[in-house]
């Protein structure tokens, strides 16, 4: 499974790829807003020196629901950095520029899916991620991690090559079940991957294994 990390901060990106596990990067305006980055031109900026620290897909959302306005904001996103994935919205419109990207050789990645249905269309068009939300469908009482294993399903009886992004994963277990039903890639807070790191048996174990070998240099030191 790939790990990317889903903000716009630069500080915990850097973090994310100095624990040398980080795979890409998905941001989104509500994201760079966050990080207090407004207007077109610090927005491409940013994209850019997110690209200058992490050598992986780098995820940047287009703003236009529009056929016309998704194609042109997604050519001049995707000419900024070789990194750069258009990350274009599940509707119609979206559809239909996905098509136009994939024979344009622009890598997308086809956000807000909420089911099969959608991931479907999304493949069928030629993105190159699809971006599943779970938590979003477990806030509703859906079963998010349920629907990576039925797309998987689909994208494997048809051969489709749509690389399941799991996103809106909210924890660590969030990550593990999404690795075992088959996700090509979880987006995640750097908390929910620094949380992996974490079991009570590692910390008892490294403490005691530290105390033997304090008594044990302390005894070769008396001798």
């Amino acid at each position: 499974m790939k790990f990317f990390i889903d903000t716009a901060s630069l500080a915990q990106i850097k973090e994310a790829q100095d624990l040398g596990v980080l795979d890409g990067v998905t941001t989104n305006p509500s994201l760079m807003a966050k990080e207090g980055i407004s207007g077109e031109d610090r927005v491409r900026k940013h994209y850019v020196d997110i690209c200058t620290i992490v050598d992986g897909p780098v995820s940047a959302e287009v703003i236009a629901t529009d056929y016309d306005g998704i194609i042109r904001e997604g050519e001049s996103l995707a000419a900024l950095h070789k990194n750069i994935v258009v990350k274009v919205p599940m509707i119609r419109d979206g559809v239909k520029a996905l098509k136009y990207f994939s024979n344009k050789g622009i890598k997308t990645n086809c956000t807000l899916i909420f089911s099969a249905g959608q991931a479907l269309l999304a493949a069928k068009a030629g993105a190159t991620y699809v971006s599943p939300f779970i938590g979003r469908l477990d806030d509703v009482s859906t079963d998010g991690v349920a629907l990576i294993d039925t797309i998987r399903t689909i994208y494997d009886n048809y051969g489709y090559t749509t690389e399941i992004l799991a996103a809106s994963i909210r924890h660590p277990m969030h990550i593990i079940q999404c690795a075992e039903v088959g996700a090509d890639v979880a987006t995640c807070p750097l908390s929910a991957i620094v949380a992996l790191f974490d079991h009570p048996l590692t910390t008892i174990g490294l403490e005691k294994f530290l105390a033997d070998h304090k008594k044990a240099a302390a005894a070769m030191a008396k001798a």
